[in-house]
């Protein structure tokens, strides 16, 4: 009898034994899955497209989808190792970065009233084409002949973006205007502008030209033309 009882024990914890030995199979896959899941799951966010997102540590930008901002703006999207006839515009066009918006070469209308956009010549106190000689450097700017207090007409559409100012290495002070659009962006001084702010179209009485001849006996009566990044803006007169 108590071998029997002895003998039945002995049985229940050898089955007791294999079972905590042996988990259940189904159990154990379904948490690996479910551990391999969460921890291996790389799949890729959703990006929008246009904006700054981070990658790790870096920030990727996402560019415009579509070249359509420069399309609109009379331009053609292709990769800058070609020559543009006038200026490249960047972040207008999809794709990499080194894919700009060629500008066309677009006239820009009469400066001033009653004469065509001509470059002033050499006299005595200078000479007004873009590069040429003042004092120990290069005149990075151009000057168009004016009459005194004759009107000065807005060059292209856009904005009137406040006055400027600059003066000369003599301490002469010349004040203007900036003037500027989607594509330009110019300094017009030695004119009195009738408002600072707002659009303007292009033609538009602008203001007038201050009189030069108080100060400068002789000299050929002019206003100046600075584009705001210091290029040549003879290609547009």
């Amino acid at each position: 009898m108590t071998d029997v009882v002895l003998s039945g024990a002995l049985e229940h914890g050898e089955r007791k034994k294999e079972q905590i030995q042996s988990p259940d199979k189904n159990s154990s896959r379904l948490k690996v899955k479910g551990n391999f899941t969460s921890s291996h799951d790389r799949r890729p966010k959703a990006v929008t497209p246009g904006k700054k997102v981070k990658s790790g540590s870096k920030r990727v930008f996402m560019g415009p989808r579509s070249d359509i901002s420069c399309t609109r703006l009379g331009g053609i999207c292709q990769p800058v190792r070609y020559i543009c006839q006038d200026r490249y515009l960047k972040d207008k066009c999809s794709g990499a970065k080194t894919r700009q918006c060629c500008m066309p070469v677009q006239a820009w209308s009469m400066l001033c009233a009653g004469h065509h956009n001509r470059v002033r010549a050499c006299d005595a106190y200078g000479c007004g084409a873009f590069n040429s000689q003042r004092g120990n450097g290069l005149y990075k700017a151009v000057d168009l002949v004016c009459d005194d207090y004759s009107i000065i007409n807005t060059p292209f559409s856009g904005s009137l973006a406040g006055p400027v100012s600059r003066k000369d290495p003599a301490g002469y002070q010349f004040d203007g205007v900036k003037l500027l659009s989607d594509v330009h962006c110019v300094k017009i001084f030695n004119i009195r502008p009738y408002r600072y702010s707002g659009p303007v179209t292009q033609g538009e009485a602008l203001g007038y030209l201050l009189p030069l001849q108080e100060q400068f006996p002789g000299i050929t009566s002019h206003l100046e033309l600075q584009m705001c990044d210091g290029t040549d803006p003879s290609p547009f007169i």
